[in-house]
């Protein structure tokens, strides 16, 4: 068999109609979008056509959508920007939430900016009492910034009642949807989110583009000073393939969206039900009982010496799979989430993450690989 490829929560292969869209714009169509001549306007038109999709996907509008490099940069921008421009001096967020999140409250920090981190519970759900206690206590101007869906073990927040609460208490509400656009519907013209954020390559795209959803009522000044690309709101000349690319493949998750998602969730359960069958004392860090991030499986296994080098013991057998996110430097250095649950550290835990583009066999054939590797 060839590699098998169970880390589609770190990045997805991009899809064959994805990378044929996107040839004309890397090779014929190759003018500059500012520029006024042909050449130019038509690339211009192509990056206004994928606006265009990308905001009837949410339900925006086509204003309310600034194209970057991806989910890093546009959250950076979300919480740098509502701090600079509109008047954040608070931010409440999780302890659970991605790297890019959480080193940008710290980097603000030294600016003045209070960070506060709502309480989670098992299976790493947001406490809301503990939210509305915390957007109840100070009058000073609070950005709440929760992810829609935990990237490394797939707990699901509550967008509604999130939202509900930050309108209530006069708060913004900035969501990372990175790991759930395209995987998720979600309509912010019936659930109020100031910024949202996507990334190409999280949904068969590719890879160093994403976009920016930015409420009307919350226009802020750009985040990267330059020309007037992006309305005015993000300088440099757009990656204009890859914002074709973003496009189509957006279009084909949400066209064959529930079909996928009932395909992965039978994969999910096959790899869960041969595990339990062949192996003990197993902890499953993702809530299987209630609604998920459908393409993510977390277990930690029991400390044992062939569980220490399990990750690196498995790529050699051609099995690709993660300990949670993706973005330390490819260290395995254990994971801030699995610790702010209070996990054992010395036991070993894996992130699947699974596509539509996976198979039952390479889940039965991930099963005997890790039967022979831990020796069961």
């Amino acid at each position: 068999m060839n590699r098998v490829y169970f880390d589609n929560a770190a990045t997805t292969p991009i899809d064959d109609q994805v990378f044929h869209a996107m040839l004309p714009w890397l090779r014929d169509n190759f003018g500059n979008p500012s520029s006024i001549h042909a050449e130019g306007r038509t690339t211009r038109a192509a990056i206004e056509q994928a606006r265009k999709i990308i905001a009837n996907a949410i339900d925006a509008s086509i204003g309310e959508i600034f194209f970057t490099s991806g989910g890093t940069e546009s959250n950076n921008m979300a919480l740098k920007c509502a701090v600079r421009d509109l008047g954040v001096r608070r931010i409440v967020t999780s302890p659970l939430e991605h790297h890019c999140v959480l080193h940008t409250t710290e980097a603000l920090k030294s600016k003045g900016i209070t960070t506060e981190f709502v309480k989670t519970g098992e299976k790493g759900y947001l406490d809301y009492d503990h939210l509305e206690q915390l957007l109840q206590q100070s009058d000073e101007r609070t950005l709440v910034s929760l992810m829609h869906a935990n990237n490394e073990i797939g707990t699901l927040l509550d967008l509604n009642k999130v939202s509900a609460l930050c309108q209530q208490y006069q708060a913004l509400f900035h969501s990372d949807t990175v790991q759930t656009i395209g995987h998720f519907p979600i309509n912010v013209s019936e659930t109020k989110i100031n910024f949202l954020v996507g990334a190409a390559h999280k949904f068969h795209g590719p890879k160093g583009v994403g976009f920016i959803y930015i409420n009307h009522e919350n226009m802020v000044h750009p985040f990267i000073d330059g020309g007037s690309q992006e309305r005015n709101m993000r300088g440099g000349t757009e990656n204009v393939a890859g914002i074709v690319g973003l496009a189509k493949a957006l279009s084909l998750a949400l066209e064959h969206l529930e079909e996928r998602q009932q395909y992965i969730l039978k994969l999910r359960q096959r790899l869960l039900t041969q595990l339990q069958s062949h192996f003990n004392d197993l902890i499953i860090n993702t809530d299987i009982e209630n609604p998920s991030l459908y393409t993510i499986l977390s277990i930690s296994f029991p400390t044992s010496p062939k569980s220490e080098l399990l990750l690196l013991s498995l790529d050699i057998e051609g099995i690709s799979v993660s300990g949670g996110s993706a973005c330390s430097s490819g260290a395995d250095a254990g994971s801030h989430v699995i610790a702010a649950l209070q996990g054992d550290p010395d036991r070993k835990t894996i992130r699947f993450s699974f596509s539509h583009l996976n198979t039952e066999a390479e889940v039965d054939y991930t099963v005997e690989k890790l039967k022979k590797v831990l020796s069961v």
